[in-house]
């Protein structure tokens, strides 16, 4: 029977594995040269979640009602992270286990709390602790960490530091550690279906961009980490290779990423610019740099806040809509275009013109569930970050106000399919670059790999040629979020990674 192994690298660049680095990729290369890649279009905003959730429902970030990994929660300026009991769309992994498919799931980003499954399901860094039960069955636990000879790093704590010698053991030692668990994975599980997603590419473009790339601002010529990132790619290729060796001939072979990664010029203090606007009003002016917290504000003289990260959401306190809300509900477009205009002209540190662009939620998803932004804003096309913080010196910044980040993310990730020998008619020449991919795509692929009909309602299509669309009707799950100890274990977790 036909199987199919994915290998996730998160934030994996393009441009790097498709070009700059491509004769030093030699397994990623090969994959290439014996099937079809391309670059695959991401969400917006093309964040860690919802990106892979997006990639694996089918269903664009509106749908879904996740606009990063903090949403709003309803009647309230509050922010909760959303899990997996708060996914109402079922993944292509769920369709194919519940068709009786054997599938190993490991490391995918928004699968915590694990889910039964017909097989095995490992969560991911949005796990609170190894003390939580974050394996299906729960004794893979135990498992994982033998087969790491010792710690199965979820992921790496503490990240945001200039200790960059530790950061990058730490790096290897989680990776190479995650791939000896595939490894055995493959050899001693039965399985039709294998996605697992590596972290350490995000991690270390985060942490050592500028040491790589000579226009970054921050570069030094002959630093000691010049290598690190280019090293770090040839070793994961490496390990790709030695799991291409132990595959069984009737795998296909897919690589993909969720986005990918690009120099940060620096970041716009986005609440700052508000307050100066007069838009967002503060019960007392900040000493110092401080995070955004709902209480600062004064409600009953504010239209408008914003939420910082790699991109930027931006929320207007709507009489009614809102608990305190200020801006009536008739005026709300007409000043919702008025500040997407200002937004777009704010100029770079030097006065010149950035590439901004605001985004209505309406306009780019298919619905908008859940409670969206009013604006999702990309500074100069992602070269510049939203800085959420409050109190900053200047309303541009060089540096990311949540910690050392070198690297924004790009729109773009990576799209690698090989065939297995015993595949079918291909529909392409081998080694064909295809233009056009989506991050919707990739479901809509995987369940055609397998003969299944495509529901009605994905929105992607599948690179194979689509075996049919079948109706959609999923079941309702008991939605149960992280406690308030989790969730507070999550949040500095997600601070320490630059997501606000």
């Amino acid at each position: 029977m036909a199987k199919l192994f994915i290998i996730g690298l998160d934030c994996a660049e393009p441009s790097l594995v498709f070009e700059r680095w491509r004769e030093d990729l030699p397994n990623l290369v090969s994959l290439m040269k014996e099937g079809v890649y391309g670059r695959l279009r991401s969400t917006i905003p093309p964040i860690t979640v919802p990106a892979w959730t997006s990639m694996l429902t089918g269903k664009d970030p509106g749908v879904l009602g996740f606009y990063g990994f903090r949403n709003r929660k309803p009647q309230s300026y509050d922010l909760f992270i959303p899990n997996m009991t708060h996914l109402r769309e079922k993944p292509c992994w769920e369709i194919l286990s519940e068709r009786g498919l054997k599938v190993i799931l490991l490391g995918i980003p928004q699968t915590y709390p694990p889910k039964r499954v017909n097989g095995i399901m490992v969560s991911s860094f949005l796990t609170p602790d190894k003390s939580k039960d974050y394996t299906y069955p729960r004794e893979i636990k135990d498992e994982l960490d033998q087969i790491a000879e010792g710690d199965y790093i979820i992921d790496i704590r503490n990240f945001r530091t200039e200790d960059k010698k530790w950061l990058l053991g730490e790096i290897y030692k989680m990776t190479q550690r995650r791939f000896k668990v595939v490894k055995e994975f493959i050899r001693r599980k039965p399985w039709d279906f294998f996605m697992f997603v590596e972290m350490g590419i995000d991690r270390i473009h985060h942490g050592f961009w500028r040491y790589m790339d000579r226009d970054h601002r921050l570069y030094e010529p002959n630093n000691p980490f010049e290598n690190a990132i280019f090293d770090y790619y040839v070793y994961v290729d490496k390990e790709i290779g030695e799991l291409l060796e132990i595959l069984p001939e009737e795998a296909s072979v897919m690589v993909v990423s969720d986005h990918g990664a690009k120099r940060m010029k620096g970041a716009i203090a986005i609440n700052d610019w508000l307050i100066e606007r007069g838009y967002l009003v503060l019960k007392e002016r900040p000493n110092g740099r401080m995070r955004l917290d709902p209480k600062m504000i004064d409600w009953e003289r504010t239209k408008v806040w914003a939420e910082g990260g790699y991109y930027s959401r931006i929320f207007i306190n709507v009489k009614g809509r809102e608990p305190q809300g200020i801006v009536p509900p008739e005026e709300y477009e007409a000043f919702r275009e008025k500040l997407k205009e200002e937004i777009e002209a704010i100029p770079d540190d030097k006065g010149g013109r950035l590439s901004t662009k605001a985004f209505k939620p309406e306009e780019i998803y298919r619905s908008c569930n859940g409670f969206p932004p009013d604006l999702i804003v990309y500074f100069d096309d992602l070269n510049w970050r939203g800085a959420g913080t409050v109190g900053n010196a200047s309303l541009h910044l060089f540096e990311n106000d949540t910690g050392p980040d070198d690297a924004n993310h790009a729109q773009d990730g990576v799209f690698i399919f090989r065939p297995s020998k015993e595949f079918g008619d291909f529909p392409y020449e081998k080694g064909e670059e295809l233009k056009g991919l989506e991050i919707y795509d990739v479901a809509p692929t995987v369940l055609d790999y397998f003969g299944l009909g495509i529901p009605e309602d994905w929105q992607g299509k599948s690179i194979l040629g689509e075996g049919g669309r079948a109706e959609a009707a999923w079941r309702q799950q008991e939605v149960k979020g992280y406690s308030e100890e989790e969730e507070e274990e999550i949040s500095k977790r997600l601070a320490d990674l630059g997501y606000y």
